[in-house]
């Protein structure tokens, strides 16, 4: 935790210093203009520590003042980065041509006004159309064949929510929209794969209520993700079973005699000694095997054991990327990005691109989803 903070600071101070080196080559400002930037760039930069600290000690309203405009210049910064380096990546092709072909292509170099000026319009139009996407909650529907279902029951409709991340910036508008596609799928099971909230629990309490109105014939189940560790275990877990679900730490449940839910802790919670370590090969044998098994993780990552002891696993934590191309460095870690996978043994993958945000309250060509799984009694 702390090497990963660590490394994502000094990142982050990094790009910092990037934009401030682009916007002296732009403009060529004097020391006045220089400091009140610097200024302004160092602020943006601890913003994300500032938020947690004003959250911790009660002053809400700083704390929320700051998340957005924080979140919302670290989006902006993240897009104005990933253009402009592919612009260096430009000109670094030219002068790789120039040396090789003993020739000028300065005719093809953008000036460093224009260069910063293309950035900064497309971080903008990115960022405004991301914002707007974000509040666009995508219903994605998946229709899975199984034998497992028991006789009577023709049809079993699961929805999934994930990484919602509740807390300063998700509230009771952005809930209500995500609830809303929940009730219009009219689901008999919901899950929810990690990273419901984000945020102090005393701030966010009263939107628990929001959730507990939803009661799908067979329940509500959840697990933790690594964001329940952050903001404190005991807190956010008491948030998630007074929203209505069962908390799923290293067990399993046979619902109903209809179908078998498993779900384990996020591993995040190992250096704060509060993970329930299981076996999920142990776990998944030790449910009935003619039931369609449910295994509900929070990272989409692969347990080679339990290949062929589940039917389905869905996970999340990616969020798809939530801003292109972020996805493309996300994915040499997690190779299974969202969407459906299919895995050895007949066993599915799928891993959504979550129904919240982390950050900046923005997607960009990664849009929110809520995921709808219609099971259907019959030959796979």
């Amino acid at each position: 935790m702390s090497i990963f903070l660590a490394t994502f600071f000094l990142v982050y101070c990094g790009t910092h210093l990037y934009f401030y080196t682009k916007a002296r080559a732009a403009f060529g400002f004097g020391p006045a203009v220089g400091g009140a930037l610097a200024l302004f760039l160092a602020l943006m930069a601890v913003a994300p520590i500032l938020v947690r600290v004003a959250e911790r000690e009660g002053f809400e309203e700083p704390a929320r003042l700051l998340a957005w405009s924080g979140y919302c210049w670290m989006g902006f910064l993240f897009l104005f980065f990933s253009c402009s380096l592919l612009g260096d990546c430009w000109h670094l092709l030219l002068r790789v041509g120039e040396l090789l072909s003993r020739g000028e292509f300065t005719h093809l170099r953008l000036p460093p006004g224009s260069a910063f000026g293309i950035a900064a319009a497309y971080a903008l139009l990115a960022a405004a159309y991301g914002y707007h996407d974000a509040l666009a909650i995508r219903t994605e529907r998946l229709t899975i064949r199984t034998p497992k279902l028991p006789l009577g029951v023709e049809k079993l409709i699961i929805a999934q929510i994930s990484d919602v991340h509740v807390g300063l910036i998700v509230r009771e508008e952005r809930l209500r929209r995500m609830l809303a596609a929940v009730r219009a799928a009219d689901p008999d099971l919901l899950v929810c794969t990690g990273d419901l909230v984000d945020g102090q629990m005393d701030n966010i309490a009263p939107l628990m209520d929001l959730f507990a109105a939803i009661r799908p014939r067979y329940g509500k189940f959840a697990v933790s993700g690594n964001h329940e560790y952050y903001v404190g275990l005991g807190p956010a877990l008491d948030f998630t079973r007074r929203a209505g679900f069962r908390v799923l730490r290293g067990e399993g449940a046979s619902v109903a005699g209809v179908l078998n839910v498993v779900g384990v802790d996020d591993p995040a919670g190992k250096p704060f000694g509060e993970f329930r370590g299981a076996d999920e090969r142990s776990l998944l044998a030790a449910l009935p095997r003619d039931r369609f098994t449910l295994l509900l993780k929070h990272r989409p990552r692969i347990d080679p054991a339990g290949l062929g002891l589940f039917d389905l696993q869905l996970s999340g934590h990616v969020h798809g990327g939530q801003l292109f191309p972020f996805g493309l460095a996300v994915r040499l870690s997690y190779p299974f990005m969202d969407g459906l996978h299919r895995l050895a043994g007949g066993a599915l993958l799928f891993v959504s691109r979550g129904t919240g945000t982390w950050g900046p309250p923005i997607r960009f060509l990664a849009p929110p989803e809520v995921t709808v799984f219609e099971l259907v009694r019959g030959d796979v």
